[in-house]
């Protein structure tokens, strides 16, 4: 078993976790950070890497509630961006000590902007510096980030909901809820993933989704680089439809993500269109025609807008057995340092390790 398998394997029990702590210990401080973002003038969400995949996901409730938010990922926001008066900035860190990260708290402190900080480090710039840190607990992943990315997602979604009023004991049950028959869903999309064809090495990879379940699509996107060392692309499913299409041709995978309300049936059309092209399509969602794919993962019904919590689940399976099909070690980074501390160049001075012959 890979250790990325391995962390893939407890996130049912780390979720259940972090959601548990948002309702009890943690609820102070979400109280407290969504008494302030409920009267700023500006919100900001940023993150790096999959953090910012965790922000870009939960702005979506905020934006569903006519609660505008700004979301830029922290390299943009720390040097192309200034912070009008009565902002708040939500910074999402697993570490908490990135360079990005470390600048970014810096800058909010000279512009006199204050910062909500949710990590998974309770000795991070981010959890020291922040005026309101919200420090989840969890055990960090071996190398890619797994549980830390879904307790973030969980902990940004509560941040949200609890600004918009409605994060409550009900919503915290139907969650755990959730939690439980994700953790009897994951034998099942083993067993699929052990037995389809879906999975080709050398095809070229597209992964389509909408609203929250855009940050699951990149999150994907990620975990096809980092973990399964394979170039793949990420984007909207409508923004697909503008152009891209004309890349499916016979051979090319695609994942997609369907919403259970909106623009399901034409979602479920691009499917089709694209087996007829000749691609082979991953859906990933709840209550799907099972025939309506080459590879389809059904998704316990989750609470509205938060479905995305769970629709990564799948596709992080899926990147562990496309890097074991490709003879390529998933548990350690070739290029990548665990956390980024410069900005200049990649390497860093470190000895490149040779990739295994496939």
């Amino acid at each position: 078993m890979t250790r990325f398998l391995d962390d893939i394997l407890r996130q049912p029990h780390a979720l259940a976790s972090t959601l548990e702590f948002l309702g009890e210990a943690g609820l102070p401080s979400l109280r407290s950070a969504a008494a302030v973002l409920g009267g700023a003038s500006h919100i900001y969400m940023t993150g790096i890497g999959s953090s910012y995949y965790a922000a870009l996901g939960a702005a979506s409730h905020f934006h569903q509630a006519s609660r505008p938010v700004y979301v830029l990922d922290a390299a943009e926001l720390l040097h192309f961006a200034a912070f009008p008066r009565d902002s708040v900035l939500i910074i999402i860190s697993r570490s908490g000590q990135s360079v990005e990260i470390v600048n970014l708290l810096r800058k909010a402190r000279e512009e006199q902007t204050m910062v909500i900080g949710l990590t998974n480090a309770e000795k991070g710039s981010l959890a020291e510096q922040a005026q309101i840190p919200i420090v989840i607990p969890a055990d960090f992943d071996h190398a890619i980030s797994v549980n830390t990315y879904s307790t973030l997602v969980a902990a940004a979604c509560a941040l949200a909901s609890a600004t918009l009023k409605r994060f409550d004991s009900d919503l915290q049950r139907a969650l755990l809820g959730s939690v439980d028959k994700i953790s009897e869903a994951i034998p099942t999309w083993r067993e699929q993933i052990a037995h389809t064809s879906w999975f080709a090495p050398e095809s070229s990879y597209y992964f389509l989704a909408r609203g929250a379940s855009l940050a699951s699509c990149n999150e994907t996107r990620l975990l096809w680089e980092e973990g399964a060392k394979h170039p793949a692309t990420s984007m909207g499913t409508s923004a697909f439809r503008h152009g891209p299409q004309e890349i499916a041709v016979d051979g090319s995978r695609f994942g997609l993500w369907i919403d259970p309300q909106i623009l399901r049936e034409e979602d479920l059309a691009v499917a089709r269109d694209l087996r007829k092209l000749g691609a082979s399509v991953m859906l990933i969602g709840h209550d799907l025609p099972g025939d309506s794919a080459d590879l389809v993962f059904q998704i316990p019904l989750a609470p509205p807008g938060w479905q995305f919590l769970f629709d990564i689940i799948p596709a992080q399976f899926a990147a562990e057995h496309l890097a074991n099909l490709s003879n390529v070690d998933c548990d350690s980074f070739r290029v990548c340092s665990y956390i980024v501390r410069g900005e200049f160049g990649l390497l860093n001075g470190a000895e490149i390790a040779p990739q295994k012959d496939s």
